[in-house]
């Protein structure tokens, strides 16, 4: 693949070349995504409009639905919080589940899929918590357990048909796929030894394309062709230096963004007609320590990392510009999410998004990017 022309999209420090795969280039050969120049000079603002605590220990998911926040923690919580008053917003439901963290929140319709700790998915439906005319009590929302994955039918079939028995490590890392229908909670497929350790995230695409980044240093693309059973590897990607923390889709889903422990965010492109294959376009750098988490909203993306800080990238056409970097949390930045704000915007000549990131203080942050909309790139 042919790169653009590049120059580097941060004055950070120079950028360390340890735990280099072998036979690879070094992260700092590869090429930098352009710089904008306007787009270096501060025209976006950013400020934090309220800081929810609630929490006691620290957040490790979130998600948004409609007007409503769901956050877990490591303590094995779920909250909900009305997002439509940020400032006063309170915790308006509490449920506790399962062992250890709340690792993902997914909402499919009115359900709530949460995964733990403890290797199990609880799913939930969410309804409202009363009928009255009390607004509060109105949008306070109701979790009613529905099932937990696997279920008791799927352990017992593991243990009763000899060719499914499997031998149990401690220390087990987890490097399966499986595939559930959401309408029954039937587990479909499982693609066992995916990676080579830990799984740490899985992103899909409306076209059936599924993304997984591992521990491993590896990014994988699994496809399940038409008319197959399962799901084949289209393609394994590697070359971060380190382990792969995050994924996320842009907006279209051509492009793929990776966050990793090398404190670096790759930009993976769909190659036009090579049956769903990755080209690298570039690097984002800019963070002092790993990155952990990502989120894309429009044509922004938001990285969140180890450093305490969250980076919000902008992108057209292959050039990128860090347009601001928020500052606040105490800890690191464990997950984090974005939407347009449709509510807030104080002026028409600008794009307004809202920024949720949860950390290791505990503190779930809402922050505000107001971005011109006359930059032509």
């Amino acid at each position: 693949m042919e790169h653009p022309r590049s120059y580097s999209v941060s004055s950070s420090s120079s950028y360390s070349n340890h735990h280099q795969l072998p036979g690879s280039p070094t992260l700092t050969s590869q090429h930098s995504l352009a710089s904008v120049p306007s787009l270096n000079k501060s025209q976006s603002h950013h400020h934090c409009l309220a800081t929810l605590r609630g929490h006691t220990s620290y957040i490790s998911s979130l998600t948004l639905s409609g007007k409503f926040l769901y956050t877990g923690s490591s303590d094995r919580e779920i909250r909900t919080w009305n997002r439509s008053q940020p400032e006063n917003s309170t915790a308006d439901t509490a449920v506790l589940a399962g062992n250890g963290a709340v690792k993902s929140l997914v909402i499919q319709s009115n359900k709530l899929f949460s995964a733990h700790q403890d290797h199990k998915i609880r799913v939930w439906k969410i309804s409202n918590g009363s009928t009255n005319n009390n607004d509060r009590e109105r949008d306070r929302q109701k979790y009613t357990h529905l099932a937990t994955l696997p279920t008791f039918g799927d352990r017992a079939s593991k243990v009763l048909i000899p060719k499914n028995r499997v031998q149990i490590r401690r220390h087990k890392k987890c490097t399966t796929i499986k595939i559930w229908r959401t309408k029954d909670f039937t587990c479909l497929e499982s693609v066992t030894s995916a990676h080579e350790d830990a799984i740490n995230a899985v992103a899909v695409s409306r076209d059936g394309y599924v993304y997984t980044g591992s521990a491993d240093k590896r990014i994988r693309v699994w496809r399940k062709e038409e008319g197959e059973k399962k799901h084949t590897l289209v393609e394994t990607l590697e070359r971060h230096n380190s382990g792969v923390n995050a994924l996320a889709l842009s907006s279209d889903e051509t492009l793929l963004y990776s966050g990793a422990c090398d404190r670096s965010v790759l930009v993976w492109e769909k190659l036009e007609g090579s049956g769903g294959k990755m080209g690298l376009v570039g690097a984002l750098r800019g963070h002092t320590k790993s990155v952990l988490c990502l989120a894309v909203v429009a044509d922004l993306v938001c990285s969140g990392s180890a450093d305490k800080t969250i980076r919000i990238w902008r992108g057209v056409r292959a050039q990128y510009s860090c347009l601001a970097v928020l500052e606040g949390h105490t800890g690191s930045i464990k997950c984090i999410t974005a939407v347009v704000d449709h509510c807030n915007n104080p002026s028409q000549s600008q794009a307004s998004f809202l920024v949720y990131s949860g950390g290791l203080d505990c503190d779930i942050k809402v922050w505000q990017i107001l971005v011109p909309l006359g930059i032509i790139f």
